[in-house]
């Protein structure tokens, strides 16, 4: 489905330097320049470009446990980083020097959790419990969604101070099967990708509950360009795999990239079968817009694709995508 929006992919933007790698790229931002930063995963790290492609740094190395999942960039720039590995939230500087952690490192809340599947989740908890995402208000708010472990969404001020928490496992309104991507639209609404139960919450700043979109397949991030579209990754479904809203996956269902207005009409989708194409996707984790319009777009192929089997270990895990002209 399309209404005169359109994206090329741009092979090769990436200069990725020698000797590095990212198997995952578990998160993407652009800050006020339009430079790119990417969370990687195994080889833990953010890694930062220019607009053009080109290395600028790296940082948090000697910081991040190979479990890294998200990372967002508030309107002063500064980074703040989700760890679901060691249970925290960072805010760094551009160059990377830590200001403000929230959360243990190493304590997971009581959440009635197992340590193995997010099925085993019983009450909502405290942050945090294997957190998945952050997003940063305009005001400075911090909206964190607590998912692996947990099935909230946490509302912090921006000294880092709790104001409230909401969620619980199920699939009921208000309720999460692994809360993973969150974000605050144009229009001031705060988007919660509930994973596992294929939709995405949308409430007010405040928690209260305004709508939920089920036309989504497995979404796991969630970006807005300057324009008001609403852009979603979302997740291969294997067959012999279960949703908790639409049951036991029959048909392997690719993942992809689904744009969308406010209102939730679609603007335009794109997956294919031919995974490891340029253009198409492995296992979509990860999404932003720069302020041109241009999509990123990262994947923890790795995790869900060649350790599953059926993917070759080089296939993509970030990719860049022009927007042209109708």
């Amino acid at each position: 489905m399309t209404t005169g929006l359109k994206f090329e992919a741009a092979p090769g933007w990436e200069k990725l330097p020698a000797g590095y790698v990212h198997k995952d790229v578990d998160g993407v931002a652009v800050d006020s320049k339009d430079n790119v930063y990417l969370m990687t995963r195994q080889d833990a790290r953010v890694i930062v470009y220019d607009r053009e492609g080109h290395f600028l740094r790296s940082w948090g190395e000697d910081i991040f446990t190979p479990r890294t999942h998200g990372i967002a960039i508030g309107p002063d720039d500064m980074v703040y980083a989700v760890d679901d590995g060691d249970h925290t939230m960072r805010k760094f500087t551009p160059e990377g020097k830590q200001v403000m952690m929230i959360g243990t490192p190493g304590k997971a809340s009581d959440t009635g959790y197992d340590g193995k599947s997010h099925r085993s989740v019983q009450r909502g908890g405290p942050p945090f419990n294997r957190p998945t995402d952050a997003a940063v208000a305009p005001d400075g708010e911090l909206y964190v969604c607590d998912g692996y472990g947990n099935a909230r969404v946490h509302r912090f001020r921006a000294d880092g101070t709790l104001i409230q928490s909401w969620g619980e496992p199920g699939t009921g309104p208000g309720q999460f099967r692994l809360p993973h991507g969150i974000g605050i639209s144009p229009d001031n609404r705060v988007f919660v990708t509930d994973r596992e139960n294929d939709r995405i919450h949308i409430y007010t700043r405040d928690g209260r509950l305004l709508d939920i979109w089920t036309h989504v397949q497995r979404p796991t991030d969630i970006s807005f360009d300057r324009e008001g579209r609403v852009y979603v990754s979302e997740l291969w479904w294997r067959v012999g795999q279960e949703s908790f809203t639409n049951g036991p996956i029959r048909y392997d269902l690719p993942g992809g990239v689904r744009v969308l207005d406010l209102s939730g009409n679609v603007l335009l989708h794109w997956c294919s079968a031919d995974r490891e194409a340029a253009g198409n996707f492995v296992a979509p984790h990860t999404l932003c817009v720069d302020s041109r319009g241009d999509l990123y777009v990262g994947e923890v192929t790795w995790t869900f694709g060649v350790s599953r089997g059926g993917v070759r270990e080089d296939a993509h895990t970030f990719q860049k995508f022009v927007r042209k002209s109708a």
